[in-house]
């Protein structure tokens, strides 16, 4: 290396020291401005000492900013001026010191576009340093975690306008109902106007481009059903809760139906099926196959029905929703935000959570790879996922991780929304870029287990999260997340913004109009009753049944016929019998009595025994006889 360029890169690390300290000192000093703020707030004596002191140190970065030359120094100078400045770190009773301040304001600062989760807090909030997420990171995946009223849904809310505002559509289960806000405008009061000023949120009313689903039309919303083929007999089992052994004989029902062009539509369509399949012209159709237990198809069976008795019935059917229609942007470019309405199956958690599932493993399946984008197609805010993983088979958990691990090059990002990182398998939080975690409670032992469990996965920090875990407010969270190298950030105890939207329910009466003018109604809103395999089966079975009806009923007239034959020959033999045994008798009286009888008997004469019997011919015949032997007497 020359002189010259020797002098050149040291005049550039000259530069970029003197930058360095003049952000050091300018965090620092926005901190202390911060915390003296809010303890003005707070206080009414306290504040003065500190209110004093920073000016003073606002005022240092401003030398540097004008004369880089001369910035060599200050690296040197910042340590003394700590150690002059003791009540510096950390300011207002946080727990961070100003270099800690300064170290995570800096690892959450990107270059490309982001989500604003909120300020720093350090014992109070600190405007200057702002908590984001890249927006193309949110397609790695993340967890918001937090015990009940802590602000999850909120949350949710929050990121979800912001996604859809950058033109990312999503998806989220409206659970409880209260997620229809971020289709209204959100009305300020003097509350929550202090809270964003105090967090540097410039907040404004908004609302977003909304769109409301219900399951099988059970509730205000385009319907959304799926076909029991779509579904498959994994996500079938798990949603019936069969062993491994059942689950494996469903899949060979499945595996026959779709052999033999059987559409498994719904549910009826199912028990066709295996009904069939159990009976006598259907058994020797699965021997090749390993043949279906009796025992085994009436568990299913029975599973079924209560199943379908239970209302579970309408999920299943036509026209089967297309997933593509998650997809959507508004005509303006914003993202439109589709809203499962899903408090009418309260009492069926698992077939809600699965039935998530198999949106998501829809979506897998029909979107091409992307690799990484700049920002995600879809972002897929899977609510109340402890349900999902409750009670799980290792096949069904194995399903969701390979999932969630490969989906994020098809451009979807999914988000897990429950109240412990516990409730998550550790094969599918190890598959999660992103934490927010809200407060936990630690009222029991396997409470507290579980808070230093979830202490445990997070990286080094100057917290004591054990402690700041149950000590968060409402609306605040730890976060962490990827940054744009795909390195986890610092950790960071957060004030969250808040929703630009409602945060209440939308009413019910705006709901509705929404639903009636929404394009896809034309498409979803009425079902389709189609020729599947009931129809099939039970046309097949009818034609059977007739056949096997008319070979009975050709088999019983010739055993008719046969009978019949039988009687009129033996009725034959006995008349033949009757008339010889009289003529015998007949003959045996003739002989008896000489050939006369005891009865005169008139006999019918014949012609010819009429004229020779006739006394005119007795006349003439006795006359010739005369004639001829000469015995007759002369007259």
């Amino acid at each position: 290396m020359s002189a010259d360029e020797a002098a050149a890169e040291l005049a550039r690390l000259e530069a970029e020291a003197a930058a360095a300290a003049a952000e050091l000192k300018l965090a620092r000093a926005q901190a202390a401005l911060a915390a003296a703020r809010a303890a003005a707030v707070t206080t009414d004596a306290a504040p003065a000492e500190p209110a004093s002191a920073e000016p003073a140190a606002a005022e240092p970065p401003a030398e540097p900013a004008s004369a880089e030359p001369a910035a060599a120094e200050p690296p040197a100078e910042a340590p003394a001026a700590e150690s002059a400045q003791p009540a510096a770190a950390p300011p207002a009773g946080g727990p961070l010191d100003d270099g800690e301040v300064a170290r995570i304001a800096q690892g959450y600062t990107f270059d490309e576009a982001t989500l604003d989760l909120g300020a720093l807090m350090n014992g109070a909030p600190l405007p200057d340093a702002q908590i984001r997420i890249p927006l193309a990171m949110t397609n790695r995946h993340g967890l918001v975690a937090g015990a009940t009223g802590t602000g999850k849904t909120r949350t949710l809310q929050g990121l979800a306008e912001q996604l859809a505002a950058k033109g990312v559509p999503v998806f989220a289960a409206d659970i409880k109902g209260d997620l229809t806000g971020v289709a209204t405008a959100g009305e300020p009061n003097p509350k929550l106007l202090a809270r964003t000023e105090a967090i540097g949120q410039a907040w404004e009313p908004a609302a977003s481009v909304t769109e409301y689903f219900a399951l099988g039309g059970i509730g205000t919303g385009v319907p959304v059903r799926a076909t029991v083929t779509g579904f498959g007999p994994l996500l079938l089992s798990r949603v019936l809760g069969l062993n491994e052994t059942q689950e494996s004989s469903l899949g060979l029902v499945f595996h026959y139906a779709d052999a033999h062009g059987l559409p498994l539509v719904d549910l009826s369509d199912l028990r066709a099926v295996l009904t069939y399949l159990t009976s006598d012209e259907g058994k020797p159709e699965l021997k090749d196959l390993g043949g279906l237990s009796p025992a085994t198809a009436g568990v299913i069976l029975r599973e079924l029905i209560t199943f379908a008795d239970g209302g579970a019935d309408v999920f299943f059917g036509e026209p089967e929703f297309d997933v593509h229609d998650f997809l959507r942007t508004a005509p303006d470019g914003r993202g439109v935000i589709s809203l499962l309405e899903v408090p009418g199956i309260a009492d069926k958690p698992e077939l809600f959570s699965t039935f998530l599932m198999y949106l998501l493993a829809e979506l897998f399946a029909i979107l091409p790879e992307v690799g990484d984008a700049d920002k995600p197609k879809l972002v897929f805010f899977f609510d109340e996922a402890h349900l999902l993983f409750r009670d799980a088979s290792k096949a069904f958990t194995a399903a969701i991780v390979q999932t969630v691990r490969l989906i994020r090059s098809k451009g979807v990002g999914v988000f897990f929304v429950t109240q412990t990182p516990k409730d998550v398998p550790a094969d599918v939080l190890g598959q999660l870029g992103s934490r927010i975690q809200h407060a936990l409670r630690a009222f029991t032992p396997d409470d507290a287990k579980a808070l230093r469990a979830t202490v445990s996965t997070y990286p080094t920090s100057g917290y004591d999260l054990e402690r700041v875990l149950q000590e968060l407010g409402t609306g605040e969270a730890i976060v962490t997340v990827m940054n744009e190298k795909g390195a986890p950030t610092p950790v960071a105890w957060t004030r969250l913004r808040a929703p630009q939207g409602l945060m209440s329910p939308t009413p019910a009466a705006a709901v509705q109009a929404v639903v009636a003018a929404s394009p896809l109604l034309a498409t979803y809103g009425t079902p389709v009753d189609r020729e599947s395999a009931r129809e099939i089966l039970g046309a097949k079975m009818a034609a059977a049944d007739a056949a096997a009806d008319a070979a009975k009923a050709a088999t019983e007239k010739a055993k008719a016929d046969a009978e019949y034959a039988k009687q009129k020959a033996a009725a034959d033999k006995a008349q033949q019998k009757a008339e010889r045994d009289a003529q015998r008798e007949y003959e045996r009286i003739l002989r008896t009595t000489g050939g006369s009888t005891r009865t005169s008997r008139t006999r019918e004469a014949s012609p010819l025994e009429e004229i020779l019997g006739s006394k005119t011919t007795q006349s003439i015949i006795g006359s010739v006889i005369r004639g001829v032997f000469g015995n007759g007497r002369r007259r």
